[in-house]
């Protein structure tokens, strides 16, 4: 080979070597964001020599954590429209629905009780009530870590019903504050149209705090599904529970929480409180079912937010339980209207109305828990049940629950709380009782041992609220008084407490 030649393939070979040393850095800085991205390395070191086993054991116990769940944006959507349903329902839909029920000297009345009631539980639910009913505390109450919504911010998460699925905690304060507004507003309808307003107001205050929280808290609070990793992690978060939720008792949207525990209320209220001048010798007949007609309506729409949004995300769940709002429903209006047909000859618009909330009032705790054949049995038993509520037991109680807040709510409560047992279980359609721990539904459902939990249940709220309360409107009595002045009774409410007429002629 010719001197020439050698000295050609030298510089050839040097020119490779300087291309190539040149360009390392440049492949190592192309490199270095994903491997950032990925382990959070250096990125232009040299790769180190293979380690040994236990090194690489050491490695992998100290491997990054899985990300923090982020909400979905169609559950904090799905959660804000529930969360305005639920206000509809009360402002205007139950206002409506009671104010169209009560004679018109008193229909301003009805209508301030319910808007000024939602709105006071609305400031102590942020004050004091979502702390003790939503956070860890004892199996009766929660505690203090909330208190004027504490420690809350946009980026502080609440569990849901899935793992690794979680909502902004302002969206989960916001829903169950209507829940506890509107539950304490139906309690008015059962002694009506004869309560000085500032009663109504300090009783709310007093039973929300020691009957309402302990009871959302006794059947609601849990750790939420990623507690729930292995047997010793399941009796661990079990162990925080609330007492109700701890022993299984099912209630989707509030059978127990809300009607159950609103309806005893407000029949201990019209036994103490007394029946209304002239009940039983005068007509006290609605003086408007028109406006009783348009709130049932803003009722049944509304509820599908309080019941399909009490599964806290937007997905099949949240379908099936519109689907059960929806039939149910409409079975107990049907029901309810043909059986007042047979009895009395004609159908009533009252009828139809009372139907159509007794069906919601069932369906509520049994809702996210049963299908869609055990939705319309429990819809056809309620309209049926509750017709007998409101006048067969009406009678044999002899209370003047004026608007039938127990005859619908306490009634249909108590019925759908224990049908819940009956028609959750699957063999029946219903989606049975899930294991967080196996990650399936459970196999060895048992429907008279779960309506035994159910009934347990209903009796803690009767017993729970009926004391409560007794002893709520004494106090009350007690410090300010209950009633009003028969002339001011006689004369209504709307003058003599508001100083306004719902009507000028």
């Amino acid at each position: 080979m010719s001197i020439k030649k050698l000295l050609a393939n030298a510089l050839a070979m040097g020119a490779l070597l300087t291309a190539i040393g040149f360009s390392a850095p440049s492949m190592a800085q192309d490199a270095a964001p994903k491997a950032e991205a990925a382990v959070t390395a250096p990125a232009a070191e040299a790769p180190p020599a293979a380690p040994s086993p236990a090194a690489a054991a050491a490695a992998r116990e100290v491997a990054p954590a899985a990300p923090a769940p982020v909400p979905n944006k169609g559950d904090v959507s799905w959660m804000a429209i529930s969360t305005i349903l639920v206000i509809m329902m009360s402002l205007p839909g139950l206002a409506l629905f009671y104010g169209g029920l009560v004679r018109s000297k008193n229909m301003l009345s009805i209508l301030m009780q319910v808007f000024m009631v939602f709105s006071v539980i609305v400031v102590l639910w942020a004050i004091y009530g979502y702390s003790l009913a939503f956070t860890r505390g004892n199996s009766f109450i929660g505690g203090f870590d909330r208190l004027f919504l504490n420690g809350i911010t946009p980026d502080t998460v609440a569990a849901t019903f899935s793992k690794g699925v979680v909502l902004p905690e302002f969206s989960f304060v916001a829903f169950q504050a209507t829940f506890a507004a509107i539950t304490c507003a139906l309690i008015i309808g059962a002694f009506a149209e004869r309560v000085k307003f500032a009663a109504v107001l300090l009783f709310m205050v007093i039973w929300f705090t020691f009957s309402y929280l302990p009871m959302a808290h006794m059947v609601w609070y849990w750790a939420g599904p990623d507690a729930y990793t292995d047997a010793a992690a399941s009796d661990a978060a079990t162990a925080t529970a609330g007492w109700l939720f701890a022993k299984g008792s099912l209630d989707f949207a509030g059978g127990t929480v809300v009607h159950i525990n609103a309806a005893v209320a407000g029949l201990v209220g019209a036994f103490v409180i007394g029946k209304r001048v002239g009940y039983g010798k005068e007509s006290m007949a609605p003086h408007s079912l028109t406006m009783t007609m348009v709130g049932a309506s803003l009722l049944w729409v509304g509820w599908f937010g309080f019941n399909a949004g009490s599964g806290l995300e937007a997905n099949g769940l949240a379908a099936m339980v519109v689907v059960n709002t929806l039939l149910a429903t409409a079975a107990a209006t049907v029901a309810w209207t043909l059986a007042e047909w047979m009895a009395k000859g004609k159908p009533s618009m009252l009828g139809a109305a009372s139907g159509a909330v007794a069906g919601l009032v069932a369906i509520t705790p049994a809702c996210g828990f049963v299908g869609p054949m055990g939705s319309l049995i429990i819809g056809l038993l309620a309209g049926i049940t509750c017709l007998w509520g409101v006048n067969g037991l009406k009678r044999m109680l002899g209370a003047d629950d004026s608007l039938d807040v127990f005859g619908v709510h306490g009634v249909g409560g108590i019925l759908g709380a224990l049908l819940t047992g009956v028609f959750a279980s699957p063999s029946l359609g219903g989606t049975g009782v899930y294991d967080y721990v196996a990650n399936a539904v459970t196999p060895d459902y048992a429907i008279a041992s779960q309506v035994w939990i159910q009934a347990q249940g209903v009796i803690t709220t009767v017993v729970l609220s009926g004391v409560v309360s007794f002893i709520a409107f004494k106090l009350v009595d007690l410090v300010i008084g209950l009633r009003v002045p028969e002339e001011e009774e006689r004369e209504g409410l709307d003058v003599t407490s508001h100083g306004e007429s719902a009507y000028h002629s």
